[in-house]
């Protein structure tokens, strides 16, 4: 299937702005094209409330920013957001963050982890973990009473997601209800099918993800590392149940199937969708492609099912 006409629009637009690929850019560069897509998203819904808070992390502090829906929270997400492990701002995610708050009934806390180059692996990976212990600490404090705990990310933010839900089963908690991993980065091989299709080089491409993983993981060594790649790692058993979505025309499109698939053979319950029509990035694009508005209603039925479900089986 062809790309949507939203999309086919959006990356025209793009192209005849006439900026640098994003692998020519620097860091700082990319950063800016990040703020300049900010201004095209426009702003989310209108929240119950949204406040800031620190927390303390080897080194220093991160900030999370704290969304409550208008009802009260039927669960508390976690957020990771995308961009490569190198840009993505609080003010970037803001549109999505009020969205997800808004449709799935939940308090949503988004972590702004500290980025690459700047801080390499496994900062970034560490900032997550200590700010999914901090609100699980605080967890009827943000959400007004004892509700599951959600675990979300996208791209670079889905990686991050999945391998803190490794963690918290290794450490016996945090008590996850479910993970929802939004095209995730799960591997560094760069020579999968969906890497080398010509459809999907588009505005995330293959030297586009070889200069994210270059920025936060230099070390060819370390990608293997379940950590990093989580696809690697030996035992998938006894993780939260999952949901994982995937865009038809994205290089990292095969990874996260993959996963999801050694999700399911491990016993793990996994509902897996791929997004026709759409490009990476498409999931954070709120009133700009209606695939993110489809795909955050998706997310927010599949808390909801698990939700019901778990009900249903404490009964």
């Amino acid at each position: 299937m062809a790309l949507d006409e939203a999309t086919t629009a959006f990356l025209g637009r793009m192209a005849s702005s006439g900026g640098e690929p994003l692998h020519e850019m620097s860091p700082v560069e990319a950063r800016v094209l990040g703020a300049a897509l900010r201004e095209m998203y426009g702003p989310g819904p209108e929240v119950g409330s949204i406040t800031e808070d620190t927390v303390p992390v080897d080194g220093g502090q991160i900030t999370v920013r704290i969304f409550t829906p208008r009802e009260p929270a039927r669960a508390l997400i976690v957020y990771y957001h995308g961009g490569g492990w190198v840009v993505g701002t609080l003010d970037d995610f803001d549109p999505l963050a009020r969205e997800l708050a808004d449709r799935a009934r939940a308090a949503v806390v988004l972590v702004d982890y500290r980025l690459a180059p700047e801080h390499r692996f496994p900062t970034a990976l560490d900032d997550a973990w200590a700010a999914l212990r901090w609100v699980d600490e605080r967890r009827e404090q943000i959400a007004g009473g004892p509700v599951p705990l959600v675990v979300a990310g996208d791209s670079a933010g889905g990686n991050l997601a999945a391998v803190v839900a490794q963690r918290a089963k290794a450490a016996d908690g945090p008590d996850l209800a479910l993970q929802v991993l939004v095209y995730p980065v799960t591997d560094a091989d760069f020579e999968t099918a969906s890497y080398l299709d010509p459809q999907n080089q588009l505005m995330i491409d293959r030297e586009a993800m070889i200069w994210f993983w270059d920025h936060y993981a230099p070390d060819l060594g370390d990608r293997r590392h379940p950590e990093l790649s989580p696809l690697g790692a030996s035992d998938l058993s006894d993780l939260p149940p999952a949901v994982v979505l995937t865009a038809e025309h994205d290089v990292v499109r095969d990874e996260g199937e993959a996963y999801a698939d050694r999700l399911a053979r491990a016993g793990v319950p996994v509902h897996l969708r791929r997004w026709p029509g759409q490009m990476h990035g498409f999931f954070q694009m709120v009133n700009l492609l209606p695939g993110a508005v489809d795909g955050v209603a998706h997310v927010a039925a599949e808390i909801d099912r698990q939700l019901t479900a778990d009900v249903g089986a404490a009964v």
